[in-house]
């Protein structure tokens, strides 16, 4: 039997389905010698390499996973920043099968709910337009915002890659009285794609400039409140299922979370996340330092 190459790599972990379709686009992968396409499928006997290196096929089949992330401001859904910055991968947990693949990305100044998990075939469902998976965000706007401004977010806006429209828009109208046009104003918007910046295109097309953004739930998942900034927690195997049965896929039967830490964000486990996140960023600080004092190397 054989399959699809972007589905296969997808499932060894090494990412999403559209990421290694890039992959494959871009010359990296090669099936028994011969420099990939995509359409190409391959059955359990192809030798695959990635990068010229050999892909050593797993044949244990890994737990899927799903951890809940809480992005600041500030941080790239990058693995590598070539200039040191923050990324979203650089607490997340060791891995043993497979690695971490993020559910959708989010702009470098947005803020919020950022899922990963190791399942190429889950990470896939729920980012592909067709599943229509729903997002909501917090979006809070500077400028005025009227009755039609709503209706007309949500009848339709044509952007330079396609129409685009929100499902819903929770919030006031700004008063008509001259005191309050240039306040900042919050509302929940939701919209069933992910394409780049949208949310903030929708506002800008309307004249109104989107001043703090904040994903609070990604299909059935919504963002514990409690959880800090920086930090993660690990998804319970009901919410994890939750996720797949969202997309049609079959429920996982095992799971790597504590049965004693399941849905508790107590003080105690609180106090340590946040003692981890600052501790991380002390040593990036001390990092950045001793890279920037160290001398010029003579030519």
């Amino acid at each position: 039997m054989t399959e699809k190459l972007q589905k296969v790599l997808a499932n060894q972990g090494l990412g999403s389905r559209r990421e290694m379709e890039r992959w494959i686009d871009d010359g990296r992968v090669s099936v028994d010698g011969a420099v990939a396409k995509l359409g190409d499928r391959v059955d359990g006997t192809a030798n695959i390499r990635v990068d010229g290196h050999l892909l050593s096929r797993q044949t244990e089949q890994p737990v899927c996973r799903v951890l809940m992330y809480n992005k600041p401001e500030g941080e790239l859904c990058s693995r590598h920043d070539p200039e040191g910055r923050d990324t979203v991968f650089d607490r997340l947990p060791a891995i043993r099968l497979g690695r971490w693949i993020t559910v959708g990305r989010l702009d470098m100044n947005t803020s919020g709910l950022l899922l990963f998990t190791n399942d190429g075939e889950l990470a896939n469902r729920l980012m592909h337009p067709k599943c229509e998976v729903e997002r909501e965000y917090a979006v809070r706007v500077f400028g005025e915002v009227t009755g039609k401004t709503i209706s007309t977010l949500k009848k339709g806006v044509q952007l330079e890659d396609g129409e685009a429209k929100f499902l819903t828009v929770s919030g006031t109208p700004t008063p008509q009285t001259g005191e309050d046009e240039s306040m900042n104003r919050w509302y929940n918007v939701t919209l069933k794609e992910g394409r780049n910046r949208e949310v903030r295109r929708l506002w800008e097309s309307q004249g109104v400039q989107v001043s703090r953004l904040i994903r609070v739930k990604y299909g059935p998942i919504e963002l514990q409140k409690r959880l800090p900034q920086g930090a993660w927690v690990e998804l319970e195997l009901s919410d994890v299922n939750a996720l797949r049965k969202h997309v049609q896929l079959a429920d996982e039967t095992q799971t790597m979370v504590n049965v004693n830490q399941q849905g508790k964000l107590d003080h105690v486990r609180l106090s340590r996340m946040r003692r981890s996140v600052k501790k991380h960023k002390v040593r990036k600080q001390q990092g950045l330092k001793q890279r920037t004092a160290r001398p010029a190397k003579r030519k």
